[in-house]
């Protein structure tokens, strides 16, 4: 190295992530001009003013760095210590933590608390668009302050995102499609996968992308979060990750089984309106709250809510949740009406979202997921039986805030026969430390 850059050098380490590359490379090209004796003074000047412009933007992004608050009464914030030690020691930590948890709110402040956030963006994905906006709209919340500014988020079609971010939520997809033009993920200081156990092919590609990422980039973090027993093959996959383990915060669920009477399979999803609508007047006799009922897909939710309001349900509000349903009408869910209401929901209130109010789920036991077809090459929605793992995440869900009651309309030999964790979506062959 030319003694002449050895300053310039030392200085990358006080500019923005972002900028390092670019500099990094203009400090190659520099050398190459004194090796061959030509003029290089603008390059120098140009050089040293790029390395100042970029360390006043990391200065004034680290005075910009907000000061979280804790709310202890969240599980999480019990183990934060524990959990600041580990993300400041190494270089991948898994968090293993139940719903109720908290994590997927106070792990980006921790993270904020450690200094993160501020050479580079916290990334933070979640599997499906309506959780990415929810939680930044969450986050930017506790931490007082506008959405699009401490915290944004971009999702298909739509984003709120500023140079002022410190926190970006997004979906999988969304970062995935980032490595194709930022292949060291320069933008990011650190990377949150979220809810990886629901193993897409989006957070399989991710996680194999990461371990081959790490080496190159020493200063990023990674946070794999995981609410099933698949910590443990997470931690593998990234060579002996600690583990932290976070209890949920949860009230006693009773599990009530109501298996559908069906003798002829065309009249399937008649019968499954029919014992919905039954699971719902029960659980209206049993006390207030709402009712968050589970199902497949957007057809079936249209399908039932018709069928509800047909049942004439006194002072009742019927509310969709699904991911395409307009950004408007998905906010109506996470605000309180006055009313009793009857959430109709796919798997995107499984985890992440948390919709306020639930004393009581129904659960069909079934989601329509996308599978890949090694024999087709594309993936194909499919509408398959969930695994026990799921099934438990949906229970929890009316655990929240009081003891609650779930229905699930299948009988318990039906639960006890279905897969722990959740069913691989991507062939065992990529990864593979991943899967063995």
């Amino acid at each position: 190295m030319h003694a002449a850059l050895r300053p310039l050098y030392q200085r990358l380490s006080q500019s923005c992530l972002i900028d390092r590359q670019p500099i990094k490379r203009r400090l190659r090209q520099l050398e190459e001009r004194l090796k061959q004796g030509k003029p290089s003074d603008k390059a120098l000047a140009d050089i040293e003013s790029m390395l100042t412009q970029s360390a006043t933007r990391l200065a004034a992004r680290l005075a910009a760095l907000p000061k979280p608050t804790f709310d202890t009464a969240l599980p999480v914030n019990q183990r934060r210590e524990v959990l600041s030690e580990a993300i400041a020691k190494h270089q991948v930590v898994i968090v293993c933590g139940e719903t109720g948890s908290g994590k997927t709110t106070q792990l980006p402040k921790i993270c904020l608390d450690l200094g993160r956030g501020a050479a580079g963006l916290i990334g933070h994905t979640q599997p499906r668009r309506i959780a990415a906006r929810s939680v930044a709209a969450r986050l930017a919340q506790e931490l007082n302050s506008p959405l699009g500014e401490v915290v944004g988020y971009k999702v298909r079609f739509n984003d709120k995102i500023s140079e002022r971010n410190h926190v970006k939520l997004m979906t999988d997809g969304i970062l995935l499609a980032e490595s194709q033009g930022d292949r060291y993920l320069n933008a990011y200081d650190t990377i949150i996968i979220d809810e990886a156990h629901e193993r897409s092919l989006n957070i399989d590609f991710l996680l194999g992308f990461l371990k081959q990422l790490l080496p190159k980039r020493p200063d990023l973090k990674v946070i794999v979060t995981s609410a099933t027993i698949d910590a443990e093959r997470f931690s593998r996959h990234f060579n002996g990750a600690p583990v932290i383990e976070v209890s949920g915060r949860t009230y006693p669920v009773e599990v009530r089984y109501r298996p559908l009477q069906t003798k002829d399979e065309d009249d399937r999803e008649e019968d499954m309106e029919e014992a919905i609508v039954d699971a719902v007047d029960e659980l209206m006799r049993e006390g207030q709250g709402d009712i968050l009922v589970f199902l497949p897909g957007e057809r079936e939710i249209r399908d039932t809510a018709e069928h509800l309001r047909k049942h004439q349900l006194r002072g009742v509000e019927i509310l969709p949740l699904f991911a395409r349903l307009s950004i408007e009408d998905q906010q109506r869910v996470f605000r309180p009406s006055g009313q009793r209401r009857v959430v109709l929901a796919t798997n995107v209130a499984e985890t992440s979202l948390t919709v306020p109010g639930i004393r009581y789920v129904i659960d069909t036991g079934l989601a329509r997921v996308n599978r890949y077809s090694a024999r087709a090459k594309v993936t194909q929605l499919q509408i398959e039986k969930i695994s026990q793992a799921s099934a438990r995440q949906r229970a929890g869900r009316c655990g929240r805030v009081a003891e609650g009651i779930c229905v699930r309309l299948y009988d318990e030999a039906d639960f006890n026969a279905r897969p722990s964790p959740t069913r691989k979506s991507c062939a065992p062959r990529w990864p593979t430390s991943f899967y063995g």
